[in-house]
């Protein structure tokens, strides 16, 4: 059946196009959902109008779009979740739970698929996930995972004091290392 479309179908088409689409997909989906209107002649002249405000609505959408990324780009967001002693997860951290933490941030819905996450995350730690709004518009934030009933930042401290230790550790036995190569023995033999 060919359809005329009365605004942007994602996967499909976009407002005031004019497709082919299966005869089922036409009837029990786009045009009662007004997605869409048969082909007649008279819809065929609406086209230019149509065409019209589908961009003026794209427009208004990536603006919209280009808000709420600027709002969330780098936005560290923090969920509790159940975690065993070795810092592996009971579970996982899906897209799901990601945008319902950003929702609740930022007032909008957000809709699990626009967060761009491979695998679910199955470890303690923070991680960079990207969230895709638009074609045209992306944005990244940062999730931390923390185990239920501990301070994230502490935990986080707690990471960069370990990691200062240990490069203080490495910096030291470098230092050690190259002092007793600079150290002359008397005995001949070794020099």
């Amino acid at each position: 059946m060919e359809v005329v479309f009365l605004t942007d179908v994602e996967g499909v088409a976009q407002g005031g196009e004019v497709k082919e689409v299966r005869n089922g997909f036409a009837r029990n989906y786009l045009i009662p959902q007004q997605l869409a209107a048969p082909a007649t002649h008279n819809n065929l002249q609406r086209i230019k109008k149509l065409t019209e405000q589908a961009k003026v609505d794209r427009l208004k959408i990536l603006q919209d779009m280009k808000e709420l990324a600027s709002a969330i780009d780098g936005t560290e967001i923090t969920i509790p979740v159940r975690a065993g002693a070795n810092g592996r997860l009971y579970g996982s951290v899906t897209g799901t739970m990601i945008a319902d933490q950003v929702s609740e941030i930022t007032g909008r819905t957000l809709e699990r698929r626009l967060v761009q996450l491979d695998d679910p995350i199955r470890d303690l730690g923070t991680f960079e996930v990207p969230v895709r709004l638009h074609p045209e518009v992306s944005a990244n934030i940062s999730v931390i995972v923390h185990a239920d009933g501990e301070d994230p930042i502490s935990e986080l401290e707690e990471d960069e004091i370990s990691e200062s230790i240990t490069e203080a550790e490495e910096t030291t036995e470098q230092i050690v290392a190259d002092s007793d190569s600079n150290i002359e023995t008397d005995d001949p033999k070794i020099s």
